[in-house]
């Protein structure tokens, strides 16, 4: 079929089946077109929580779909891709997170939302990358435990100092894409674009957020992008960022930190899976439902609405 029919036969079944596509940043240019609604993973659940729709399709790697079922118990939530999974979120496991706990019992859990539905069950607090330092700055406690992030929980430490100790969990926890930036491709793109702003995403090594001229969410780099009076940006992250930056913030110019055909990885495998077929597929069959038991969709709501709250102002 081609790609105009896809588009326009996805139109017709969200209108029948009262259905929304949640597209992560990170998809693909035709993932992101027959989206309703585009964003960072925050955006996204806030979105999944106030949509009046009965069927959700999330087009993102699974935990996101997993965190959409969680906060939409009574609405049927769909994963185009369920294979598609995540370099953080495979780091921590649930027998891990609960020997932190019982080594720090006194420190809540603050996660980083790129983590399975069962490891979220065990939070106190779920934060995004546009969240995690207001989130832990807010928090009465000296001591937290934070995963599974590394160099996110670096960039929050060297934002807070030294008012609060962070316990990091695992030791290693990574993202494939971001991990393997460093500053000698900052070097080489600066010299590429040289009247270019450089914005990195914190789930990068520290050096290389240090030469950013800004650092912020997928979300806060399009906001970025629209009130600076740069015309020029250099993007590090998932090279997908680039579809929806320039999809909403026209007429200005983004290049990927590194060239895909040089550094493969640049492409988050994983976010790959995702294809414009998969999630017509998807909302056309119903296939993929997201089910979690109940003790877990609970658990990981608490710790989402929780968070919200104190990020509201209000007592955790």
């Amino acid at each position: 079929m081609e790609l105009d029919a896809v588009i326009n036969e996805v139109r017709r079944l969200k209108v029948e089946k009262n259905a929304v596509i949640l597209g992560h940043n990170y998809m693909e240019h035709a993932v992101q077109l027959i989206s309703d609604y585009t964003g960072d993973s925050y955006d996204l659940a806030l979105k999944a929580m106030s949509t009046r729709a009965e069927l959700i399709v999330f087009a993102g790697v699974f935990f996101m779909a997993e965190q959409a079922a969680a906060l939409n118990p009574d609405k049927k939530v769909l994963s185009p891709e369920p294979r598609a999974g995540c370099t953080l979120s495979d780091s921590l496991s649930v027998d891990e997170l609960r020997r932190y706990r019982e080594m720090y019992p006194n420190a809540p859990v603050v996660l980083y939302v790129n983590t399975s539905a069962s490891v979220k069950a065990l939070a106190d607090y779920i934060v995004t990358s546009s969240t995690a330092v207001k989130v832990i700055k807010k928090i009465p406690n000296d001591t937290v435990i934070f995963g599974p992030d590394l160099n996110l929980a670096n960039y929050v430490k060297s934002l807070i100092g030294n008012s609060k100790r962070i316990i990091k969990v695992p030791q290693n926890g990574r993202c494939i894409v971001h991990s393997g930036y460093n500053i000698d491709m900052v070097k080489a793109a600066r010299m590429r674009h040289p009247n270019a702003l450089l914005m990195a995403h914190p789930e990068s090594p520290i050096e290389v957020l240090k030469q950013a001229d800004f650092v912020g969410s997928t979300n806060q780099m399009i906001e970025y992008a629209k009130s600076s009076d740069a015309k020029e940006f250099i993007v590090a992250t998932e090279i997908g960022m680039l579809n929806s930056l320039r999809i909403k913030v026209p007429g200005k110019v983004f290049h990927p930190l590194v060239n895909l055909d040089e550094y493969g990885y640049a492409r988050c495998p994983y976010m790959a899976m995702v294809t414009l077929d998969k999630v017509y597929r998807s909302l056309r069959d119903e296939v993929h439902e997201v089910k979690l038991p109940k003790s877990i969709a609970d658990a990981v709501k608490d710790a989402f609405e929780r968070t919200i709250k104190l990020l509201e102002g209000g007592v955790a």
